[in-house]
């Protein structure tokens, strides 16, 4: 079986209302007990924001440390999960029951290498 990250997009700003997030908290739920009973399920979690990230790089024998994230743009990765599934198709299928439980923040299916 192949692995596949399943990312999550979501644009940069303030976190829905908890209104809103119960309804993809309860989807999201749904599907990763349906991901764990179908024996695909790796692990999964949510982000926090990018100003929370540090960037490490390597610089002339040392580590320079910086914050936040170390590209700026309009979206952010703001979660993702980790799947096994035996081909492309596979992963899709559950990529767009990601897309629809977190709709409509973008998904993306992306295989890892072997």
């Amino acid at each position: 079986m192949k692995q596949y990250l399943l990312s999550i997009y979501q644009p940069d700003g303030p976190t829905p209302p908890p209104e809103v997030l119960e309804g993809i908290v309860e989807k999201l739920d749904t599907l990763n007990a349906d991901l764990k009973t179908a024996g695909a399920w790796v692990f999964a979690g949510g982000l926090h924001p990018p100003t929370t990230a540090t960037v490490l790089r390597a610089v002339d024998g040392g580590t320079l440390v910086t914050d936040g994230p170390y590209a700026e743009g309009k979206e952010h990765l703001g979660g993702f999960t980790i799947i096994t599934a035996p081909d492309l198709d596979a992963a899709l299928a559950w990529g767009g029951r990601l897309a629809d439980a977190v709709a409509p923040l973008p998904v993306e299916v992306r295989p890892f290498r072997a």
